[in-house]
């Protein structure tokens, strides 16, 4: 463990195979790993695809791209993203590389606890109602946990109920108990909803009214994982500017999210850039961690950044991140998907808290790599050269063709679909 290192240097300039070795250098993966993640033989089959959802007619592949320069608590890590948006992976491993002069990533996580929703109306006295709950709190967690003897047996289980009494709504009060669940190293949604479902008759028999909705919550405000990260000053300069212009124009992009709903949101999907990514790639709900993430985001009574930046008495940046993380290991998609499977393999991960851990870390990175673009130089010049790509292979470049194209329409700053097949037929 303690001789790897993800700061692979000159990693981009390889072509895709080389890459592919180095990874396989690193993490000790398989000839069959390798295939899976280069596309070929083990991938994603039509015949496992029609299992996992209906009507299926095919699949969709996209790019996996690795993040390197992560070090994590001491240890480093190469990242599998797929995601389609140019500059992401590059940014990422670019503020990694950053953070790693501070000392890289530090990051920890509460207890995996997910929340299940029973939602009972007609209920005649909703306070004795509540207190009734609370009294045959007990029973009702053991017929929970009746329902998942592996999970308890793994030290997980339902733990604890809450009650919340809505006295209006469009369609009069309502009761709703809390279920809470921890679900080790699973997402949990499956677990929680028959958890749910079971203890619902109960919960009807006690309140004396009627259950509807039985489900999971995806605002797992329980489940958080929290990076922080120290960038010294030194590390920030670039063209020109020094470490103290970057802090101080970082800060006041920072400082925009921190009070105006409309930056704060695009702020925030900076974040998801660098998580979503990594969600996808081990095969969980990026979904689900997009709703928890906006909602967590408007706690206060206003939409907010989920990330704070500061500085600290020896002038570095310094960067945290809270957010929910309901991520798993097993079950899912990361069960049937053979790349999720390998990119799980990938970053060693033991746990489904170490997995949301490498998650906000990247979340992190994500964010600071656009507030240091926009502060510098804008976002629209780390894209240029990737749109202007895919602009050149749209309008129908191939080979070394793309390159002469992409180089002309940037240095004539005119990267745009007409143009590319304007410099093709001269170029041909």
């Amino acid at each position: 463990m303690g001789t790897k290192n993800s700061r692979l240097q000159g990693f981009y300039q390889l072509n895709p195979f080389e890459r592919l070795q180095m990874v396989k250098s690193f993490d000790g993966l398989c000839e069959e790993d390798l295939r899976v993640l280069h596309g070929g033989h083990g991938t994603l089959t039509i015949e496992r695809a029609d299992k996992m959802i209906e009507n299926v007619v095919g699949t969709y592949n996209l790019p996996l791209g690795i993040a390197t320069n992560f070090l994590i608590n001491g240890r480093d890590h190469l990242i599998p993203m797929v995601v389609e948006e140019p500059s992401i992976v590059a940014g990422a491993s670019y503020a990694a590389r950053m953070v790693r002069e501070g000392g890289g990533f530090a990051t920890n996580s509460t207890d995996p606890v997910m929340i299940g929703q029973i939602q009972i109306v007609g209920v005649a006295a909703p306070q004795s109602a509540r207190h009734d709950i609370f009294t045959r709190k007990e029973e009702i967690l053991a017929i929970a946990n009746a329902q998942s003897r592996s999970l308890v047996g793994l030290g997980g289980g339902a733990r604890d109920l809450e009650v919340n009494l809505h006295a209006t709504s469009p369609m009069g009060p309502m009761m709703v108990v809390h279920l809470l669940v921890d679900t080790r190293d699973a997402m949990g949604a499956n677990a929680i909803n028959s958890m749910c479902e079971a203890v619902a008759p109960l919960i009807e028999q006690i309140t004396g009214g009627r259950v509807y909705l039985r489900i999971l919550s995806n605002l797992s405000d329980r489940r958080l994982a929290r990076a922080r990260c120290v960038v010294p000053t030194r590390a920030l300069e670039r063209d020109g500017l020094s470490g103290e212009e970057v802090a101080e124009g970082i800060m006041w992009a920072y400082a925009f999210a921190a009070v105006d709903p409309y930056r704060a949101t695009t702020h925030n999907k900076g974040i998801l850039n660098g998580v979503d990514p990594v969600i996808v790639a081990t095969g969980n709900d990026w979904r689900a961690i997009e709703a928890g993430a906006h909602a967590y985001a408007s706690r206060s009574g206003q939409y907010r950044s989920l990330s704070v930046w500061e500085r600290d008495d020896e002038g570095n940046l310094v960067g945290t991140l809270e957010m929910p993380m309901a991520v798993g290991i097993v079950g899912g998609a990361t069960r049937v998907h053979p790349a999720a499977q390998t990119a799980l393999k990938l970053l060693g991960v033991k746990s489904a808290n170490e997995l949301a851990e490498i998650c906000v870390a990247a979340g992190l990175a994500s964010n600071l790599a656009a507030m240091r673009a926009l502060a510098c130089e804008g976002i629209n010049r780390g894209h240029m050269g990737l749109h202007a790509r895919q602009i050149a292979m749209a309008a129908g470049a191939h080979g070394p063709l793309v390159d002469e194209v992409v180089r002309r329409m940037i240095e004539e700053r005119n990267i745009k679909p007409a143009r590319a097949e304007e410099l093709i037929a001269e170029l041909r």
